[in-house]
């Protein structure tokens, strides 16, 4: 492996932890919005699980052979139809997630659904136990949307 950072992770770097700390700046600044658990949903819901989701899914039905092979490990094709139904459903959270943008009632309902879908994938990720840096990659960001997650619900949702 070379030295560059591999793509996989700077799409998650940027989408999982770049743009919803500049959002939230960008919204504290310029909106005199009050940092709380209210403003680290709404944006880590609407790119971690929206925009990261979507886009995951478009790229599972459009080239299921990464996630395959990259992430889960399989070369055989046939695989290839699971990971594209796996996407499907990645674009339904994910749409869910970037449509929360504009409905406060929204947020909720896909952080519970993104969260809870994140948790069990950085679980299952745990048990497996990664063997690439790609499946590293997958369980910390898995782990650390669902802790968020379960921080944005129980803060503002439960309280």
């Amino acid at each position: 492996m070379s030295g560059k950072p591999s793509l996989y992770l700077m799409n998650v770097l940027v989408v999982m932890l770049i743009l919803p700390v500049l959002s939230i700046t960008v919204e504290c600044l310029t909106h005199s919005s009050i940092f709380g658990w209210a403003l680290i949903g709404k944006w880590f819901v609407f790119w971690g699980i929206g925009v990261r989701l979507f886009t995951a899914g478009i790229r599972q039905v459009a080239k299921p052979a990464f996630t395959a092979q990259e992430i889960f490990h399989i070369s055989n094709e046939e695989s290839f139809v699971i990971v594209k139904e796996l996407g499907y459903a990645n674009i339904c959270l994910g749409l869910m997630g970037i449509l929360s943008i504009f409905s406060i009632f929204w947020c909720p309902l896909a952080a519970i659904g993104g969260g809870l879908y994140f948790g069990l994938a950085g679980l299952q990720h745990i048990i497996k136990k990664p063997v690439s840096a790609n499946e590293t990659i997958a369980l910390v960001s898995d782990v650390l949307i669902f802790g968020l997650m379960v921080g944005y619900v129980a803060f503002t949702v439960m309280k």
